[in-house]
């Protein structure tokens, strides 16, 4: 099953940029890569649980089960040890990749409050886009009820863009909802 998302890149995306950027070959447009989820669970040092549920509510968001990130180093000032796990993390690619990028920008992004529109400056240089969301409520999969705390999490979008500009042109024909 193709998802709508890569049905919508090589109909009306990769054409357009191919005419707007001067490509020679189709190879030369850009793709997304890769989308990395990762959450930060800091209390998880106190409560083992929280990791836990963290762990559960990004299986269920991401569709797909989530490594467990560890501390590089030591913070005495955060009571860290090197080793001790403080978060989670997961890396879609392919199906799983489009589903919820058609899923986060389509249903979840809408459901922010006050939501009007992506920051357009959230690029590293590099054709790489990165967002934070502050509540995994926005998703339709998470039952309110079912919560302890609210977590956020980091999304990163990695496209083979070599720009800034080319990778925002990309995004926004893909439905991204950027700030006017």
């Amino acid at each position: 099953m193709i998802s709508r998302l890569k049905e919508k890149y090589v109909s009306e995306v990769a054409p357009a940029l191919m005419e707007k950027f001067k490509y020679k070959n189709m190879m030369e447009v850009p793709k997304i890569e890769k989308v990395t989820i990762n959450m930060g669970v800091g209390e998880a040092k106190e409560n083992a649980k929280l990791l836990e549920s963290a762990i559960e509510e990004m299986a269920i968001i991401a569709g797909q089960k989530p490594v467990i990130t560890k501390a590089k180093k030591s913070v005495s000032n955060f009571k860290i040890r090197e080793g001790m796990p403080v978060g989670c993390k997961v890396t879609l690619r392919g199906e799983k990749m489009y589903s919820f990028l058609d899923k986060f920008m389509n249903i979840a992004l809408p459901r922010v409050r006050d939501f009007r529109g992506v920051s357009s400056t959230a690029f590293d240089g590099r054709g790489n886009y990165a967002l934070g969301v502050k509540e995994q409520l926005i998703f339709p999969e998470i039952e309110y009820d079912k919560i302890d705390r609210i977590k956020g999490m980091d999304i990163i979008i990695v496209t083979t863009a070599e720009t800034d500009e080319e990778a925002r042109e990309f995004l926004a024909l893909m439905g991204m909802p950027f700030k006017k």
